[in-house]
């Protein structure tokens, strides 16, 4: 149903006939740590995040999942000798 609280005309997933079915009955406003994420909306009340109601929930455990102005640092995995990997499995048989 289209949002008809704080994001009038918005495909809102937690709207029902009986109102916003969110936690305190509206989305709640992005935090200082969403910055420069592209997946902010800026509305007449203000800025929300277009994937989560509740940004700051997000944030609680380190990064957010979807934020999109955050570099993440992938680790390489240690390189293995495959010929010590092949005498290793010859030994657990």
């Amino acid at each position: 149903m289209l949002c008809q609280t704080v994001k009038n005309g918005v495909e809102c997933g937690f709207m029902s006939k009986k109102g916003c079915g969110f936690f305190g009955g509206s989305c709640i406003l992005i935090i200082d740590k969403c910055g420069d994420c592209n997946k902010i909306l800026e509305y007449e009340s203000g800025k929300y995040c277009k994937v989560y109601p509740d940004p700051k929930s997000k944030w609680i455990n380190g990064n957010c999942p979807t934020a999109s102005h955050i570099k993440t640092e992938i680790k390489e995995a240690q390189k293995i000798n495959p010929l010590k990997a092949s005498k290793r499995a010859s030994k657990k048989k």
